[in-house]
């Protein structure tokens, strides 16, 4: 399950697994489905990823 964080009145969801932040909840589930399954981050979810 994705963390949320809330830092400057902005929310922000975090993959548990890698701990990459991203805006949009359904990026943060993807990649944590992603790592959980493969033990690996894909390229094509963490590009959506944020410096929080």
């Amino acid at each position: 399950m994705t963390k949320e964080i809330k830092k400057e009145n902005k929310k922000y969801y975090q993959c548990e697994i890698c701990k990459f932040y991203y805006k949009e909840e359904k990026w943060a589930e993807k990649c944590e489905n992603f790592c959980r399954k493969y033990n690996s981050c894909s390229l094509e979810i963490t590009k959506h990823a944020i410096k929080a």
